[in-house]
């Protein structure tokens, strides 16, 4: 690749996205999965069958653009999903459709955090393939929440799973064809949508994640501590741990692990102990509990007689980014060849 590619590739994705600006403006495309809100549907906070739309596009940096989505499944609010886009790309052409990596972001964190703190903008391997990292919330978890049985916004999984997917399918040239990858709480999150989902991801990757939130009282009090962040109602979330013990087993990828056994599952945590990436002395509760977790849901995939579960228990180590970047690349072959296999 010679130099002078880069300012040409950079002034290309610009003219695209002007173009899709002016177009926004003068006169907004609405694809399949696009509409306004109704009055009835941001009164309400419930989703809207009618589904979500863009309502501004932003070129953050080379290959990277920041959709401003628009979601009734979200009470009406405006939230980013990134997309880190294929050398190509071209949106505006609908005969492209560019297999998917979606990338999912942890508790406290936000569509950002993979670009900001990994080098996945500069992965080679990745240059054919969209990436997509969407908003979740600071504590989303991925999920419709409860809502004391009321349903209603925030419907995290309503968001990804029906209107985002459609949105990029039909207006921003993603195909089908899709993997998912995630940490912490994006790591449930990618295995709750492949196991909720069946056929909507042909490969899943948790790193560090909180695969088994019901294994025993300190983990069930560690996620409602999560669940309460930013003031939050923890009830809101799943209910009771108790109670609702039925809303908690279907957020649980231990309890759907029969529903995972058939694609390729990728699995990794440290221990919690210092590792050769920590700072001296650094040590992780958190870490240490997801490890349990972890090892708990392997041995159900196993005992369930799953073919195709890769894990990385590489004991020393913590909660932190320079693990999950070098899980991301660790599981990266297994991803990209279930989406050559789908092709």
């Amino acid at each position: 690749m010679t130099a002078p590619a880069v300012p040409i590739r950079r002034a290309r994705l610009l003219l695209i996205v002007g173009a899709l600006l002016l177009t926004l403006v003068s006169n907004p495309p609405v694809p399949a999965a696009a509409s306004t809100v109704p009055p009835a549907a941001e009164a309400n906070g419930r989703a809207s069958s009618r589904g979500a739309e863009v309502v501004a596009i932003t070129q953050v940096a080379d290959r990277q653009v920041d959709l401003s989505v628009r979601s009734p499944a979200l009470g009406g609010r405006t939230v980013k999903v990134r997309l880190l886009t294929p050398d190509g790309w071209d949106p505006t052409d609908r005969n492209q459709h560019w297999p998917t990596l979606w990338l999912l972001h942890g508790c406290c964190g936000d569509y950002t955090s993979w670009t900001g703190q990994t080098d996945v903008a500069r992965t080679e391997s990745l240059r054919d393939v969209l990436v997509v990292m969407p908003e979740a919330g600071w504590n989303g978890w991925y999920s419709d929440w409860w809502n004391y049985g009321q349903a209603g916004a925030p419907a995290w999984e309503t968001f990804h799973t029906k209107e985002l997917r459609l949105l990029l399918e039909h207006g921003w040239g993603a195909s089908g064809n899709r993997v998912v990858a995630g940490l912490s709480m994006g790591g449930q999150g990618a295995l709750l949508y492949a196991a909720r989902h069946p056929g909507m991801f042909k490969a899943a990757a948790a790193y560090s994640g909180s695969v088994h939130p019901l294994l025993n009282d300190e983990s069930v009090n560690r996620i409602m501590g999560f669940f309460a962040g930013q003031g939050n109602d923890p009830l809101r979330v799943w209910g009771d741990p108790v109670a609702q013990r039925e809303v908690w087993e279907a957020h649980d990828p231990f309890h759907l692990a029969r529903r995972l056994t058939s694609i390729p599952v990728y699995l990794s945590c440290g221990d919690g102990t210092t590792g050769p990436l920590d700072p001296p002395g650094g040590t992780s509760d958190l870490e240490a509990d997801f490890n349990r977790q972890n090892h708990a849901l392997a041995s159900e995939l196993e005992r369930r007689g799953a073919h195709h579960l890769v894990t990385h228990f590489y004991g020393p180590g913590t909660h932190g980014w320079a693990y999950w970047q070098r899980e991301l690349h660790s599981s990266l072959p297994m991803l990209l060849h279930a989406l050559r296999a789908g092709r």
